[in-house]
């Protein structure tokens, strides 16, 4: 039996499934036999080993079996209600206290055994648990017991579970009549890591006879979840390459060589390796599909630049998205500034050269500059054109599109990305560069973008200055009496303006909220302007700011004209100021590891050094540890890997934006090796079946697990 037909026998087909079981399950997203035998058990309880309550000391943890002696329920003052419940080991008892949780007297009847898991209290000398995770477990036996994921809204206990789960075996595996889970596997994928097959693995999982059966078990099936997802992505790379016409180009054209030349510093080690990975794609007949991944001020800017010079060279025009409009005018101003006095060839010019043309267009260029632009670009005469979703428009039209380049590129959807590449009317597909500043650890890149090739910008270009990093505990930070550390902060501040330098202010919030006690923009402007900076020139700038207003600030902050930059997160990325060296991040607790990562980067890029000042009272470990990893680093790879540490990858996940999450038991933090193995298995595999046609189950099963969506995301890229 394979995958598909597991996932196509409805619930309702075991027995003891009636309509009211069948809706609960449903509820639970349990809707077959396969949602089912992948609904793992999330802890096991192992008789043998199972703890008594005479032996626990009072605040530890541990799971008990007990039976429940009686259940009783008494009203507290207002309107509140607790529920105790007497229950025994066999040997002792305890209570189990529960607030407000009435139902709790019908689900615990005497008589009821059940797994309780929580700590050891003790009130007038008699142990209790306050709130314990409650698994029922009926009547089960064996000396393993696995408990599954239950759900309380829906009613199924884990009982219940492992009661359809056994009849969900018995039909498919375990059954004599049965035909055994088919393994999609081949022989040399299992010989070769010594792994179990698939059958014996959900055997193994759901009902183990011992802890080593378990390992086994996870070991294959986390195995399977992984290489699912790198089979997809490397056939889904290799399909692209196989499928789609590109744009020719020749590297090493005399514009690109022109570029690096008049730069007045050189290229750093993986700045010209990254150059020389583009241009040997984009030589090639099809089209490129890269991601150039870089800490903050590794230089990528000057890397994308050069690949899209090298579509110019050869007659063909540039575009760079961006997510914001204060990203694209910040890249506008600085690609400019590195092209400027570049020439290309203009047959019908006097002179038979031109200057290169660079363009922004976003939702705020004029009427009459809009027209012109797209004049230019249908035309060819514009070369190069920077923008934000503005670009997607029908009515922008290239004269020969050549190389794309897609900037914080996860803020952007598939639909859109795909959109501008259609851009060219001959079929050809442009060359596509993806840019990310936040950098994301290995094993979770050639997850997210396991169908791109990668280019690591691990160094930093000359002229970057450290940044000093310093935590200031300062609880209510804008109110009362500022602690000393804050205090000195500010003075520093001061003297580094009077110095000549500039500082940035960043705030979570924009207005005050009553429910975050975290530092607004509008109210930490309105207090540094009359109190900690009276006399400096501030400015204000966050996203409810209209445009115009946002133009001249941000133009007066870079002329120099104002001293302090108070800020929400507009400024992540883009932001360029050289002559900025104080990063003053308010409530820091309040944000990720990445993105403060990004905003420290917004200073720390001209001569002078450069300090960035975390505020924050962290009342969470997470939160503790988030500050002091950056205090302790400035390189954003290991960054990226105390994040991954931290906040697991759910969040590195959703960034893959299309197509079901595969990963039930596989864990990128903590299988790390097994990304790797499982990448390299596909990459075999395809080398020898480039098809899937000897292996039609595993293609089978890629299809089954992707859903239409994903599907559209294989095609368009």
């Amino acid at each position: 039996m394979s995958l598909r037909e597991l996932f196509a026998i409805d619930v309702e087909k075991l027995r003891g499934v009636g309509p009211k079981r069948k809706d609960a399950l449903h509820k639970m997203e349990l809707r077959s036999l396969g949602d089912l035998l992948t609904h793992y058990p999330r802890r096991y309880l192992d008789r043998t080993r199972q703890s008594a309550i005479a032996d626990l000391m009072e605040g530890e943890e541990a799971t008990i079996v007990v039976k429940v002696l009686r259940t009783e329920s008494r009203r507290l003052k207002g309107n509140r209600v607790m529920v105790t419940s007497t229950v025994t080991d066999g040997q002792s008892r305890m209570s189990l206290m529960f607030f407000n949780q009435r139902w709790r007297e019908r689900q615990l009847q005497e008589g009821l055994e059940a797994i309780v898991f929580g700590k050891l209290e003790s009130y007038r000398g008699r142990p209790q648990m306050t709130s314990p995770v409650v698994d029922l477990v009926g009547d089960q036996t064996g000396k393993i017991i696995p408990v599954y994921p239950q759900s309380e809204k829906a009613g199924v206990t884990t009982s219940d579970l492992a009661r359809f789960v056994s009849e969900a075996l018995r039909r498919t595996i375990t059954n004599e009549d049965a035909r055994t889970l088919r393994d999609p596997l081949p022989d040399w994928i299992l010989s070769d890591r010594g792994m179990t097959d698939r059958s014996s693995a959900m055997l193994g999982i759901h009902q183990p006879e011992t802890h080593e059966e378990i390992s086994a078990a996870r070991r294959r099936l986390i195995f399977d979840e992984l290489f699912r997802m790198q089979l997809s992505l490397v056939r889904r790379k290799r399909f692209l390459e196989a499928t789609q016409q590109g744009v020719s180009h020749t590297g090493g054209g005399p514009l690109v060589r022109s570029f690096i030349d008049a730069l007045p510093f050189p290229l750093t080690g993986a700045q010209q390796r990254a150059i020389d990975e583009i241009t040997a794609d984009l030589v090639r007949p099809m089209p490129m599909h890269r991601l150039l991944q870089g800490d903050v001020g590794a230089g990528k800017t000057l890397v994308a630049v050069a690949g899209m010079l090298t579509a110019v060279d050869g007659g063909h025009q540039g575009a760079l998205m961006a997510p914001t409009e204060v990203l694209a005018e910040q890249h506008h101003l600085g690609i400019k500034r590195l092209l400027d006095g570049l020439e290309v060839a203009e047959p019908s010019s006097l002179l038979g050269v031109r200057p290169l043309s660079v363009e922004l267009l976003t939702s705020r260029t004029s009427g009459s500059d809009r027209k012109r632009i797209l004049g230019g670009l249908a035309g060819g005469l514009t070369d190069i054109v920077i923008g934000t979703h503005a670009l997607l428009q029908d009515r922008v039209q290239f004269h020969s599109l050549g190389s794309i380049v897609i900037d914080e590129q996860h803020r952007f959807g598939v639909e859109q990305r795909a959109a501008l590449r259609d851009k060219n009317t001959d079929g050809s597909v442009p060359d596509v560069l993806v840019m990310t500043a936040t950098p994301i650890p290995r094993t979770a890149a050639m997850t997210v973008y396991g169908d791109l090739d990668v280019s690591i910008l691990d160094e930093l270009p000359p002229g970057r200055t450290p940044i000093l990093t310093h935590h200031v505990d300062a609880p209510g930070t804008l109110d009362g009496e500022p602690p000393l550390q804050l205090e000195q902060m500010w003075q520093e501040l001061r003297t580094s303006v009077a110095d000549g330098r500039q500082a940035y202010i960043v705030c979570p919030l924009i207005d005050e909220s009553e429910k975050l006690e975290v530092a607004s923009a509008e109210e930490t402007y309105e207090r540094l302007r009359s109190v900690e900076l009276n006399g400096l020139e501030v400015g204000l700038l966050h996203g409810r700011v209209e445009p115009d207003e946002k133009d001249r600030v941000m133009e007066r902050f870079r002329a120099g004209e104002l001293h302090v930059l108070v800020a929400t997160t507009v400024i992540e990325v883009g932001v360029d100021v050289p002559n900025a060296t104080t990063m003053v991040i308010l409530d820091a607790d309040r944000f990720g590891i990445a993105q403060l990562h990004q905003l420290r980067g917004r200073v720390g890029r001209g001569e002078h050094a450069s300090v960035c000042w975390l505020v924050a009272s962290p009342t969470t470990a997470d939160g503790e540890a988030r500050i002091e990893a950056l205090v302790d680093s400035t390189d954003g790879f290991e960054l990226a890997e105390i994040d991954l540490d931290l906040r697991g990858e759910g969040t590195i996940l959703g960034e893959r934006q299309k197509g079901r999450n595969d990963l039930k038991l596989a864990s990128l933090r903590h299988n790390r090796e097994v990304v790797i193995d499982a990448r390299n298995a596909a990459i075999r595999l395809l080398d020898e079946d480039p098809t899937l046609a000897v292996h039609e189950a595993l293609a089978d099963e890629l299809s089954l697990m992707a859903e239409d969506a994903d599907e559209a995301f294989l095609l368009k890229g």
